[in-house]
């Protein structure tokens, strides 16, 4: 079976380190051990695939233009549609049509309804209300009637959230169409082994971007350190924008020296990081809608970690309640600090918590799992592979 890949955000290379671009390179994993022959397409090919990834064969696309004119960017965008239908006529034929969705990109959905090819759209945020609240939104009918043209033509929307889901139906995605699938994680890169001697270890993996409340889980470690857990270490594993902040508030409260920020790391480090935690968290801002289905939290799993998240969206439902992770009011500091000091103070139930939530991604949530699930969906289960 030939698969096209198709990722048109300009922000995402596909073999770079960011969450996004992790998320891509573990689908094409799982597609090239399935014995498919895939041909992936980006305008954003700045970094170079791992020895691993060399039998995918890769289709430049246009790059977008430089700096931060929106109004040019959005006009590149909508113009790359006919540039992609163009390229996968070129390179084709293929059986199934795999995109990752983008702002202003209908061409390859479209492209495979009028072949009759099928077609798995993934949908991992609200990209116009995410834009107009994070970024700044232009051409937003435009926008709007995109969105419309690509969920309307796809065979199959996986939506990784069921807020995500909402809103491909609120902009036209057939009811039947649409399929709540969440993230998964390649669980054989993490051995889950047991936690480590030294200090109670509290960490952190992610972009530190806003809406990741590492302010909070900064003021609970503060908590912690004071009260049950003085010789406490927080781990932070990421780089971003929030990182100058998190740097001085540490300062201000004179835990600089308890603390650690690695800066961006190479995805194949994440797993010896996450070994020296003996908790792992996932801190959200309680005050804007919630849509994620996060890789963080089932790569902490995988590893055996007990897990401290937000109690937003249905983090709740993917920890069961309390069985697979603890949930906490969000940017309430008082009860992640309470949360994190029950676990310090209970190392056998944090390490049964943390196995039972390695058993749940290892049966449940492998990205085979789930990527086959969506390959069943669009109807392209049961070809031969090329």
């Amino acid at each position: 079976m030939h698969v096209a890949y198709v990722t048109t955000d300009p922000g995402i290379p596909p073999f770079g380190t960011k969450g996004a671009s992790i998320h891509v390179q573990s689908v094409l994993r799982v597609l090239l051990a399935m014995g498919y022959r895939v041909t992936l397409f980006s305008p954003c090919l700045t970094v170079a695939p791992a020895a691993e990834f060399a039998t995918v064969a890769l289709h430049p696309l246009p790059g977008a233009p430089r700096g931060d004119d929106a109004e040019a960017r959005a006009a590149w965008a909508l113009a790359l549609n006919e540039t992609v239908a163009a390229a996968l006529t070129q390179a084709g034929p293929f059986d199934l049509v795999y995109e990752r969705h983008a702002l202003f990109a209908h061409g390859a959905m479209e492209w495979a309804s009028r072949g009759s090819v099928p077609s798995a759209l993934e949908l991992n945020a609200p990209l116009i209300a995410e834009q107009t609240r994070h970024r700044h939104m232009v051409r937003q009918s435009d926008a709007q009637a995109s969105a419309r043209r690509a969920f309307g033509a796809a065979r199959l929307v996986a939506a990784v959230s069921a807020a995500a889901a909402d809103y491909a139906r609120d902009l036209g995605a057939l009811p039947d169409r649409v399929a709540v699938i969440p993230n998964g994680v390649d669980a054989a890169r993490f051995d889950g082994s047991p936690a480590p001697d030294g200090p109670f270890t509290v960490g952190f993996v992610g972009t530190l971007k806003p809406w990741h409340d590492t302010a909070t889980l900064v003021e609970a470690f503060a908590l912690l350190r004071r009260g049950p857990v003085p010789d406490a270490r927080l781990l932070i594993v990421g780089d971003g924008p929030q990182r100058a902040a998190i740097l001085d508030r540490l300062d201000q409260l004179s835990l600089s020296d308890a603390a650690h920020l690695t800066g961006a790391v190479q995805p194949d480090q994440i797993p010896g990081w996450l070994a020296r935690m003996h908790v792992a968290t996932a801190p959200y801002r309680g005050d804007q809608p919630f849509y994620f289905s996060p890789l963080k939290l089932y790569e902490y799993m995988a590893a055996g970690l007990p897990v401290v998240a937000s109690d937003v969206g249905d983090l709740a439902q993917v920890l069961d309640r309390g069985r697979l992770g603890v949930t906490v009011v969000p940017h309430d500091p008082d009860a992640l600090a309470a949360a994190l000091a029950g676990l310090a103070r209970d190392p056998a139930a944090a390490t049964a918590m943390g196995a039972r939530a390695r058993a749940e991604v290892l049966a449940h949530h492998g990205w085979d799992r789930i990527v086959s699930r969506i390959i069943a969906r669009a109807g392209a289960a049961g070809q031969e592979a090329a």
